[in-house]
């Protein structure tokens, strides 16, 4: 049992390990985006950390990037993930980076 145990525990730290990493056509999605109460990080390596509060109500996300399709983006583990879906990708507006995910805008923090 205490082998089935290590083996599960090693299985789970791999496959948390895995994340792909951000595409080169993608790179401007790579940083730290805030907006209303929201907070989104994306690493190069393929690491998605991701809080948002709604009054009472919050949702944390700490997960591998599982990858792109089109703008959107999708982080978890096998089969169970999120989909970011992006309405506006990255772009510079007064002198700011932003892009909106799920509805909100964000803003790149340099």
């Amino acid at each position: 049992m205490r082998a089935r145990t290590s083996f599960l525990v090693c299985l789970v730290a791999w496959l948390a390990a895995c994340g792909v990493a951000v595409p080169a056509d993608k790179a401007a999605y790579v940083g730290t985006w805030k907006g209303d109460g929201t907070m989104l990080s994306i690493s190069a390596g393929g690491r998605v950390e991701y809080r948002h509060s709604n009054g009472g109500a919050s949702t944390s996300i700490s997960a591998p990037l599982q990858g792109f399709h089109g703008d959107d983006f999708d982080a978890g583990l096998g089969p169970v993930a999120t989909t970011f879906k992006v309405s506006r990708p990255p772009h510079e507006e007064n002198g700011a980076t932003k892009m909106t995910v799920d509805g909100v805008e964000l803003t790149k923090i340099p």
